[in-house]
């Protein structure tokens, strides 16, 4: 299997030292920016898998080049990393595109793992599907709230959730990655 190209996207050079020390045995690390108008750049011209993305950083935030880089470029994956621990960014970063979303105390392995798991799965959640799963279960709203804020049925709703469940519970059944074996 073909390694995930990843861009590491972070103000703190070191860390993204520590992030390559880390992904290169199963990734290979093709670039690394400290900026968001820089990670836009990268982004284009290396034409990574994946892209870890720090949420604070100078020039361009992390959830805004992300949006930038979902309209450019579907295909990547987006793993957002911050050290803020509130709810309100861990939905906003899957509104922004995420296909995961990691405190900075806990990415090492975790990263390495979610890295391999989204570039290689095919059962990949749509922006729909990953907007719907935020609405449900990072803001707790209920499938009423959720057909009213995105303008679709509570059939539909409920359509969308057992979809992205499904596809989640295969992704994790497919590669142990997700459950730390």
């Amino acid at each position: 299997m073909r390694r995930p190209r990843v861009l590491l996207a972070d103000d703190h050079q070191m860390l993204i030292d520590a992030l390559k020390s880390v992904l290169e045995p199963r990734c290979e690390v093709v670039g690394s920016v400290t900026d968001g108008r820089s990670l836009l750049e990268a982004a284009e011209k290396l034409r990574p898998d994946v892209i870890v993305v720090d949420i604070a950083m100078p020039q361009l935030n992390g959830l805004d080049a992300g949006r930038k880089l979902q309209q450019k470029m579907p295909a990547v994956k987006l793993i957002f990393m911050t050290m803020n621990e509130d709810p309100y960014l861990v939905g906003e970063a899957f509104r922004a595109g995420a296909s995961a979303f990691l405190l900075k105390q806990a990415a090492g392995f975790e990263l390495v793992d979610a890295s391999v798991t989204i570039s290689a799965s095919a059962h990949q959640l749509s922006a729909r599907e990953r907007h719907v799963l935020a609405l449900r279960f990072v803001q707790d709203m209920t499938q009423t709230q959720i057909a009213e804020e995105i303008g679709v049925s509570q059939m539909q709703v409920s359509r969308i959730l057992r979809r992205a469940l499904a596809r989640l519970r295969e992704m994790t059944e497919s590669g142990d990655e997700l459950s730390g074996s």
